[in-house]
């Protein structure tokens, strides 16, 4: 399974069950988040850690610069457009 294939999972999940959502919300104030939630998915039985957030994450972003206007490096990032943690928390909030 790859990482955005678990990352789905986890977020179906998350969704279905209140305390989990809780405590992946609670990660945000962490003094690593990235590394909280990881920690909480691989408790869950997803074996994600934060090197496999932050590269999918720029694989994500770098599929959908190629995506449009020819890939061309003139195309400003948007904050946060490759931070799956962050997206899945704004998804779940």
């Amino acid at each position: 399974m790859s990482v955005q294939e678990m990352f789905d999972e986890f977020q179906k999940k998350v969704m279905q069950e209140e305390s989990l959502r809780s405590r992946i919300l609670a990660t945000a104030s962490s003094s690593n988040p990235m590394g909280e939630f990881c920690r909480i998915c691989r408790e869950e039985g997803f074996e994600l850690y934060p090197m496999d957030l932050i590269n999918a994450g720029e694989e994500f972003y770098a599929a959908i610069r190629r995506s449009t206007d020819g890939g061309g490096e003139n195309s400003p990032k948007l904050e946060g457009e490759d931070d799956l943690y962050e997206m899945f928390l704004g998804a779940i909030r």
